[in-house]
C-alpha cells in the first residue's frame, strides 16, 4: 500500500495544474451546442455538429473529475462513481421517458407506436444507439418515421463511455501503482491516444463502408471523448498567446455555427469530417484559457449563458420531444419562425422546471438511499407504462388476427370488383403495419448489403417436390413471397428465396462491385441447381432510366438462356411520400387524391416496349390490383397496402395468392 501511495503522491505532483475551477465558458459552449441541435432540426431538418461537441466537452470534464478523484483520495472505485453518475443522468431520462410514453398513447401515430416503444425501452437503459443501428442498416427499416426518443441515442453513447472510461482509468491506476511508474501524464496519454487513433481508424473505416451503423455505434465514438480527455490531461501544458486565444477562440466559434451548412452531418459523419466541430470545441477550450478583452470567452462565460448552460441537457431532451408531437399532431412541415422558438422557449421552461423538481432534489438528496429510492419509482412507472403500451399493441392485434376471415378481407382481388367488401378495420393495425414483413426477411433468409455470399430461404415442399421456384433480387422481389408461398399451398412445389436488399437482379452494375458479385453469385447458383422457374421484378418504377430498365430485362435473358422458364413481375407503383403515415395523419381520402397526383410509374415506357417484344419471357403487370374504382389506394379489400414509400405489406401480397396460382398452373404444368 506504501508503494500504491507514493505513486499516487507522485500523480499528484505531476497533474497538480489539473483542478476542477469552474470553467464558466464551457457551460456558455454546452448551450450553445445544445442550440444548435435544436435550430439545425426545427428549421433545417439537418443535423449540426452540435452532439460531437458536447461528446468532447464531456471526455473533458469527466477525465478533469476521474483525475481529481484519485488525485483526492489515492483511489478510484466503481461504486461511488457509478453512483454519482446514475443520480447525475437518470433522472431526467427516466422523467422524459415517462412523460413520452403517456403521450405516445394519446398523441403518437398507431404505426409507430411499436417502434417507440421498443426505443423507449432502449433509451431508458442506454442502448438506443445500438437499437438505431441495427434498425438504421436494415433497409426495410430505414425508412421508417422517426419516434420521440430517438435523439436519446447520443445519451445511450454517453453512458456507455463512462463506462468504458471507468475501466481505462482503473486500468491506468493498477499499472501506476503495480509499477510505481512516475510519468504518469505520459503513459494516460500513451493510452487515450491510442484509444483515439483506433477509434478514429476505425470511424474513418467503417463510415465508408456503412455509414448508418458506424453513425450509431460507441466504438466510432470514443475518439471524441478521448480527444476531450487528451485536451484534459494537457491543458495545463498548452500554452497560447492572448492574441491566438483571441483568434482561435473566434475561429472555433465560427467553424461551429457553420458545421450543419458546410456538411451533410448525417450522412457524412462520424468519420474524418468530424474533426471540424471538435477541433473548433478544442480551440474553443483552448482560448478560454487566457482572458482577452476581445475573446470569445467574454461571450461564451456571460452570466446569462451560464446560467442556460445548467440547462442544455434538459434543452436537448425536450427539444426533439416537442417537435415529434408537434409534426405528428399538427404539420409535417418545418415549423415556422413563431412556432420553432416557441418549442425552443418551452424546452428551456421544462429544462428549468425538470431541473429545479426532478434533478436536483434527487442529486442533492441527503442519503443516497433517498435519491434511489425516487429513482426506483420513476423506473417502476416506466416499466408500467411501456408494459400497458405492448399490451394494448398486442390485444388488438390479437383480436383484429381472431376476427379476420377472408370474406372480410378479400385484399387484392377485391380490386376486381367482383366480390363485397364488408366495412371493418383494415389489417393489419396500423401499429403493426410496418413490422408487416416477408418470412425470409422474419427468419434472416434475405442477405443484407453487408455480404454478398448467396443465402438461400428454402420453403413450400422441401422434401419430394416436383417443381422449384426461385424468387431473386431486391426487395421489391421479396415482398412478393407471401403470395407465391400462399400459391404453392396444396401442392408439391418447392420455393427458394435468393433476395438482397437494395440489390436488382441486373447486369447493371459495376464489375466487382459488391452488388455485382452477389449477381454473378446467384447466377451461378441457378445455374447449378435444378430450378424450373425464376421470378423476379423486371422493371424498376421508380426510374425512367433506360439503362437501368435494359438490365434488368437483360439479367432475365440470361436466365432464360440458361434453360430456366421466366416471370417477369412489373415493379409496384412507388411513392416520395410515407403512405402508411400520411393514412394516419391526413385521412384514406388526402392519401387517395395524393397517390393518383404523383408519377408512381417511371417504368412505363420500359414495360411497354417489354411487352411489344416480350420474347420467350413471361411476364405480370399487377398494376391493376393496386386501384380501387381505377384509383390507386392506400387499402384495398381491408387490407393496408403498402408499409412504406414503397414497399407492400406482407398480407397484402399474400392475397395475390390466388393470381400467382393460376400464372404458375399456366407455366408449370
Amino acid at each position: 500500500m506504501k508503494k500504491g501511495k507514493e505513486a499516487i503522491n507522485f500523480m499528484n505532483e505531476q497533474l497538480i495544474q489539473i483542478n476542477r475551477k469552474f470553467r464558466p465558458e464551457i457551460e456558455g459552449l454546452r448551450v450553445i451546442a445544445a442550440l444548435l441541435v435544436a435550430v439545425y432540426h426545427i428549421w433545417f431538418n439537418r443535423v449540426s455538429g452540435g452532439v460531437d461537441v458536447f461528446f468532447v466537452v464531456s471526455g473533458f470534464l469527466i477525465t478533469t473529475s476521474i483525475i481529481s478523484t484519485i488525485n483526492r483520495t489515492g483511489e478510484f472505485k466503481f461504486g461511488p462513481y457509478i453512483l454519482k453518475l446514475m443520480k447525475r443522468l437518470l433522472p431526467a431520462v427516466f422523467f422524459t421517458v415517462s412523460i413520452v410514453a403517456i403521450l405516445s398513447y394519446y398523441l403518437l401515430p398507431e404505426s409507430i407506436l411499436v417502434k417507440t416503444t421498443k426505443e423507449l425501452i432502449a433509451s431508458m437503459f442506454y442502448f438506443e444507439n445500438w437499437q438505431l443501428a441495427f434498425s438504421n442498416t436494415d433497409y426495410l427499416d430505414a425508412q421508417q418515421m422517426k419516434t420521440p426518443v430517438e435523439h436519446f441515442w447520443a445519451m445511450s453513447i454517453q453512458g456507455q463511455f463512462y463506462l468504458i472510461w471507468f475501466v481505462l482509468f482503473t486500468i491506468i491506476l493498477f499499472l501506476i501503482k503495480k509499477f510505481e511508474i512516475k510519468n504518469t501524464r505520459k503513459l494516460i496519454n500513451l493510452i487515450l491516444g491510442s484509444v483515439f487513433i483506433v477509434s478514429l481508424v476505425y470511424s474513418v473505416y467503417l463510415t465508408s463502408v456503412n455509414q448508418p451503423f458506424a453513425y450509431f455505434i460507441t466504438f466510432t465514438r470514443v475518439w471524441e471523448f478521448a480527444l476531450g480527455g487528451l485536451l484534459c490531461i494537457n491543458l495545463s501544458y498548452i500554452h497560447v498567446s492572448k492574441l491566438t486565444a483571441t483568434i482561435i477562440g473566434w475561429l472555433g466559434l465560427i467553424g461551429l455555427l457553420t458545421t450543419g451548412i458546410l456538411f451533410n452531418v448525417s450522412e457524412m459523419f462520424p468519420g474524418y469530417i468530424a474533426l471540424w466541430p471538435m477541433i473548433c470545441a478544442v480551440f474553443i477550450i483552448l482560448s478560454g484559457t487566457r482572458n482577452v478583452k476581445f475573446g470569445v470567452k467574454r461571450v461564451l462565460a456571460s452570466p446569462i449563458l451560464v446560467k442556460l448552460g445548467g440547462l442544455s441537457f434538459g434543452v436537448y431532451l425536450w427539444h426533439w420531444i416537442l417537435l415529434s408531437f408537434y409534426k405528428y399532431n399538427v404539420s409535417t412541415e418545418n415549423p415556422n419562425f413563431l412556432v420553432g422558438s416557441a418549442i425552443i422557449t418551452v424546452s428551456f421552461i421544462l429544462a428549468y422546471l425538470m431541473t429545479k423538481y426532478i434533478e436536483k432534489p434527487i442529486r442533492e438528496a441527503k442519503f443516497t438511499s433517498t435519491s434511489f429510492s425516487k429513482i426506483g419509482i420513476i423506473g417502476t412507472v416506466n416499466v408500467l407504462l411501456i408494459s400497458g403500451l405492448i399490451f394494448v399493441n398486442f390485444s388488438n392485434e390479437k383480436q383484429l388476427a381472431k376476427n379476420a376471415t377472408v370474406d372480410q378481407y378479400p385484399g387484392a382481388i377485391a380490386s376486381l370488383g367482383e366480390v363485397k367488401v364488408p366495412d371493418v378495420d383494415p389489417i393489419p393495425s396500423f401499429a403493426n403495419v410496418f413490422n408487416d414483413l416477408p418470412q425470409s426477411h422474419i427468419d434472416g433468409s434475405n442477405q443484407t448489403l453487408k455480404e454478398v455470399d448467396v443465402k438461400v430461404g428454402v420453403y413450400g415442399k422441401e422434401e419430394g417436390y416436383s417443381k422449384t421456384i426461385a424468387l431473386v433480387g431486391s426487395s421489391h422481389s421479396e415482398q412478393w413471397l407471401g403470395a407465391i408461398l400462399e400459391a404453392v399451398k396444396g401442392t408439391d412445389y418447392r420455393v427458394l428465396n435468393i433476395t438482397r436488399s437494395g440489390t436488382r437482379f441486373s447486369t447493371g452494375y459495376e464489375v466487382g462491385s459488391m452488388k455485382d458479385q452477389w449477381v454473378e453469385k446467384t447466377m451461378d447458383y441457378l445455374k447449378s441447381n435444378d430450378i424450373d422457374l425464376v421470378v423476379n421484378h423486371i422493371t424498376a418504377s421508380n426510374t425512367a432510366k433506360v439503362n437501368i430498365q435494359d438490365a434488368l430485362v437483360e439479367q432475365m435473358w440470361l436466365v432464360n438462356n440458361a434453360g430456366m422458364k421466366v416471370l417477369g413481375l412489373r415493379d409496384n407503383p412507388r411513392y416520395t411520400f410515407n403512405v402508411l403515415e400520411s393514412i394516419e395523419q391526413n385521412g384514406k381520402e388526402a392519401t387517395i387524391e395524393r397517390m393518383n397526383k404523383e408519377d408512381n410509374q417511371l417504368d412505363d415506357a420500359a414495360w411497354k416496349k417489354l411487352e411489344a417484344n416480350p420474347g420467350p419471357l413471361n411476364l405480370l403487370d399487377l398494376t391493376d390490383f393496386f386501384k380501387m374504382d381505377q384509383q390507386f389506394a392506400p387499402i384495398i379489400g381491408n387490407i393496408v397496402v403498402y408499409r412504406d414509400y414503397d414497399h407492400i405489406t406482407n398480407s397484402y401480397a399474400k392475397s395475390f395468392g390466388p393470381i400467382f396460382k393460376k400464372k404458375f398452373n399456366d407455366l408449370l404444368k
